[in-house]
């Protein structure tokens, strides 16, 4: 069995792990909304221009991308993880533009050993997206299983 520096048992209420950062282009925007969500304000910068958002803004759905890129990265490629049953909440608080750093971070909330299976565990935590402003840009409440540490 492989080796993993996060197993269920090491996840410490409360504590905030940082996973990374990235920094986004307007050109990467565009191309990812252009496939999946092509609003007029992601995809055409004269119409974002003349939109509330005076610009070309990321998708909600490319921020969510990014900040699982960065946990997968930075965190879950050396954790026993089984996975997720699910997100709970995804707020987009500000929008992301081209130039902005996201700096993402996440927190256990809360975790409880399974009841019917006994070498795992469900985390709940809270992500969040900061631009270089230190502004939070993006949250997520999730789920993620683990194993638990072998003995």
């Amino acid at each position: 069995m492989a080796q993993f520096k996060w197993y269920f048992e090491d996840f410490e209420i409360g504590k905030t792990i940082g996973v990374g950062s990235r920094t986004v282009t307007e050109e990467e925007i565009i191309a990812f909304a252009s496939q999946f969500d092509p609003q007029p304000f992601h995809v055409d910068p004269e119409a974002a221009e003349q939109s509330m958002y005076g610009g070309i803004i990321a998708s909600g759905w490319h921020t969510c991308s990014l900040m699982m890129r960065l946990m997968v990265d930075g965190f879950l490629k050396e954790a026993a993880s089984l996975g997720s049953p699910g997100v709970d909440e995804i707020r987009w608080l500000k929008p992301v533009r081209g130039g902005d750093t996201l700096i993402v971070t996440t927190t256990a909330v809360e975790a409880h050993p399974s009841k019917s299976k006994s070498d795992r565990g469900v985390v709940h935590t809270l992500w969040e997206a900061k631009n270089q402003r230190g502004e939070t840009v993006a949250t997520l409440k999730g789920m993620g299983m683990y194993l638990r540490r072998p003995t």
